[in-house]
C-alpha cells in the first residue's frame, strides 16, 4: 500500500540521486561541463581524471552518500503495514530510484553518470559486510591494473557470490538485487568493455589537477 509517506520517500530518493555532483562541481569551480571533458561521463572517475583528486573525491563521497541516504529514507518514512520482506523491497526501490536519478538526473537534463558510485551507496546500506570484501577486490584489481572500469566490472560480477556464498544471504529480494547489480554494471560499461578488449581503455592516473578554475582544456 502506498501511503503519503512512502510516496514522499520515493520522490525524495529520485531527487537525491538526481543531484548532479560532478556537473555542478565542474560548472561552479572550473566553468566547464564535465560531460564535455575526458570520457564525457558525469561521474567521479572522470571528475578525478579531468579536474583532479581534490575535486573528484568529494564528488565520489557525495554520490555514494546520496544513495545510502535514499535507502535509509525507509527508516524515516516507514509503512507500519509492511512485512519484513516488503520492507526490504521498499528499501531496494528507494536505492534503485537514487541510482536512476544519478543516471537520468532531472537537474542536469537527464544526462548523468553510469551509477557505480550510487550503487556502492546502496550496497553499503543493504550489504555492509559484503561491501568490505568487494572494496578489497576492487582495490586489488585497481592497484594491479589501474583501470577503474575493469575494477568496477569485476567487483560487480563477484558481488553476488560474496553476498550469497560467503555471507549466506537468503532473502530473495537481496539475492535478486545482487545478481541484478552483477548484470547492470557491465551493461553500463559496454563501451569500456569494447575498449578493454581492444586494449585502448585508459589507465587511471591518481595525479594532479589538470584544469584549474576558469582555465581551458
Amino acid at each position: 500500500m502506498l501511503t503519503y509517506q512512502v510516496i514522499l520517500a520515493l520522490i525524495l530518493s529520485y531527487l537525491l540521486g538526481s543531484i548532479p555532483t560532478s556537473v555542478w562541481v565542474g560548472k561552479w569551480f572550473f566553468d566547464l561541463d564535465i560531460r564535455t571533458q575526458g570520457s564525457g561521463n558525469a561521474g567521479a572517475t572522470n571528475t578525478i581524471r579531468v579536474f583532479g583528486i581534490k575535486a573528484g573525491l568529494p564528488v565520489l563521497l557525495f554520490d555514494v552518500f546520496k544513495a545510502w541516504l535514499a535507502v535509509h529514507l525507509g527508516t524515516w518514512f516507514p509503512n507500519p503495514e509492511y512485512s519484513v520482506n516488503q520492507e526490504v523491497i521498499y528499501r531496494i526501490i528507494l536505492g534503485g530510484l537514487a541510482v536512476l536519478g544519478h543516471v537520468y538526473p532531472v537537474f542536469a537534463g537527464f544526462r548523468g553518470g553510469k551509477g557505480v558510485a550510487t550503487i556502492v551507496g546502496v550496497v553499503i546500506a543493504l550489504y555492509p559486510a559484503s561491501f568490505l570484501v568487494i572494496l578489497l577486490c576492487f582495490s586489488l584489481v585497481l592497484a594491479t591494473t589501474r583501470i577503474v572500469s575493469l575494477s568496477s566490472i569485476i567487483g560487480a560480477i563477484v558481488f553476488p557470490f560474496v553476498a550469497i556464498l560467503m555471507f549466506d544471504e537468503r532473502r530473495l529480494p537481496l539475492v535478486i538485487l545482487a545478481i541484478a547489480i552483477a548484470l547492470f554494471v557491465p551493461y553500463t560499461h559496454r563501451a569500456n568493455i569494447k575498449r578493454l578488449i581492444g586494449g585502448t581503455e585508459k589507465r587511471f592516473d591518481f595525479g594532479k589537477n589538470r584544469i584549474r578554475k576558469n582555465e581551458g582544456v
